[in-house]
């Protein structure tokens, strides 16, 4: 088999089952004005916790369950799956995060890469703020705690990143050069018709964000004015894949009386090419008919493989060899599953 790199390892901090005061400000920061709802529940009959985070209120969309965590669990399933080195990451909670949290999150992420032997690499996380002290823990994450880029969310409340309420934070990581991973949060922000049903929210729905987030990007002209950041969207940005040729339609031959698109495309597509990437977020899930698809329509040298671990072991267990089984090349393979994560975030 190939070298395997998962790029969508996710990880959360165990101490916050056990320490009340750090679990009470984590909770204490999970954003009601925004229809989202957090608590810590412990199952009576094995005593393990989670963390539940709902929206709406009563829907569960995100579940931190203690013990997925351990470094010793993940790297036994890490060699089970045959996958040497995992690109660590946070579920949602990038979207309301303070600068103190983060900052406390990626002190955590740096014992959690150093005590692993050099199997595993994590992105660092803040608040998208151009604020002196945000511009400085992006120098501490990048500099001294040897993140390869930071990782963000598709929207900060009711804002994509797109908005100019985001420029100065842009601006600096632009100044850089940064590669963001950018995942998807449990529901776009607009909602409302996806939440009746639990497959509907829990997997459409962060599709549904990652398309939309992805294509506020191209056409709002953010890589025209932040042209040195990357960004690598979950999910496959929502099957974005689907998608490429229905939002950049060709200039018709015939002179139409009303110009219901645009035509100006190329700028969109070259920076498509140059600026945005794709984490499969896991394999199965997405079948073999699609992931092809998705390698013809964005080439490979565009996606990375991911798991999502630990939402389902099966998908890193088996996730690498479900490539394996794809009709492209083994240099696409190559690419996929160890390459593209290793140039984007510098490993």
């Amino acid at each position: 088999m190939n070298q395997v790199i998962d790029a969508n390892l996710y990880w959360f901090p165990e101490e916050l089952f056990s320490n009340e005061e750090l679990a009470e400000k984590f909770l204490a920061e999970v954003p009601v004005q925004y229809g989202i709802r957090g608590c810590l529940k412990t199952n009576p009959d094995t005593g393990v916790k989670q963390y539940v985070i709902e929206k709406p209120a009563g829907c569960e969309n995100l579940n931190y369950v203690q013990g997925d965590y351990a470094l010793e669990k993940q790297l036994a399933d890490m060699d089970r799956a045959g996958v040497e080195k995992a690109v660590l990451k946070l579920s949602c909670q990038q979207e309301w995060m303070s600068l103190d949290t983060c900052r406390l999150f990626n002190d955590g992420l740096a014992e959690h890469v150093r005590k692993s032997g050099g199997r595993m690499a994590a992105l660092g996380v803040v608040p998208p703020q151009g604020t002196p002290a945000v511009k400085k823990e992006i120098d501490r994450c990048l500099d001294e705690l040897g993140f390869g880029g930071l990782q963000l969310s598709a929207h900060y409340g009711n804002l994509y990143l797109d908005d100019e309420a985001f420029a100065p934070f842009f601006a600096y990581l632009n100044e850089r050069h940064v590669t963001c991973y950018v995942h998807h949060t449990p529901l776009p922000v607009q909602y409302d018709c996806l939440t009746a049903y639990t497959n509907l929210r829990r997997s459409y729905g962060r599709c549904v964000d990652q398309a939309t987030a992805v294509g506020r990007e191209l056409f709002s002209g953010f890589f025209t004015r932040y042209p040195h950041v990357k960004l690598v969207h979950s999910m496959l940005g929502g099957g974005f894949f689907a998608f490429t040729s229905l939002w950049f339609p060709k200039k018709p031959k015939v002179q139409e009386a009303v110009s219901r698109f645009r035509d100006d495309n190329e700028l969109v597509v070259e920076q498509l090419k140059n600026n945005v990437f794709f984490e499969m977020s896991h394999a199965q899930p997405w079948g073999k008919a699609q992931l092809e698809c998705a390698v013809q329509t964005l080439g490979a040298d565009h996606i990375l493989f991911g798991t999502s671990y630990p939402v389902r072991p099966v998908w890193l267990l088996e996730g690498a060899e479900f490539v394996q089984s794809l009709d492209i090349t083994e240099a696409e393979k190559e690419l996929i599953l160890h390459k593209n994560a290793e140039r984007l975030y510098h490993l």
